[in-house]
């Protein structure tokens, strides 16, 4: 027990300490304000192949970290925000886009969601049609009526439940 409440402290201590080694925020690798800008702008309109809910500008994860900087690259090469993002599109595929557009090759994207609830709706709707069907088709005896009915009511007369004692 010794040696598992040591291993557990030592854990600790280890992650408290690289986590005051981490750096709080990410440096801008530009001087440029303005440039540095446009990374952000270009950063918030592509997602992070890594994370997938997140923006490229959200994410810390190497792969935007890269990308990021390959953003900064074009852009010092003079290409247009357009062009950039048609670039990534090129090369990623429309999944890249924070926002795909609607066109035959990313309807499922847009779709999906909505074709997926409406079939758990329906096999929902078809499970509980299975059930009254069943249930529909049981028969009950008279002892089990009265039995339900006895435990519906807690053995009081005339479906008027009793209060329990309270201690």
């Amino acid at each position: 027990m010794r040696k598992i409440i040591s291993v557990a402290l030592l854990i600790y201590v280890w992650q408290i300490s690289c986590l005051a080694q981490a750096p709080s925020t990410a440096q801008p690798l530009s001087t440029n304000p303005a440039l540095e800008a446009q990374v952000n702008t270009i950063s918030n309109e592509l997602r992070c192949l890594v994370c997938q809910n997140q923006t490229i500008a959200d994410s810390n994860a190497d792969l935007a970290i890269d990308l990021k900087n390959q953003i900064r690259t074009q852009l010092t090469q003079g290409r247009t925000q357009a062009e950039i993002l048609d670039y990534m599109v090129q090369r990623y595929g429309d999944f890249v886009l924070y926002k795909p557009p609607l066109k035959a090759s990313t309807w499922f994207l847009w779709l999906g969601p909505f074709a997926i609830l409406l079939l758990a709706f329906f096999f929902l709707w078809r499970q509980i049609q299975v059930r009254k069907k069943l249930l529909g088709e049981q028969q009950f005896s008279q002892a089990d009526l009265a039995r339900a009915t006895a435990l519906l009511n807690n053995g009081a007369p005339n479906n008027i439940a009793q209060p329990k004692d309270r201690p």
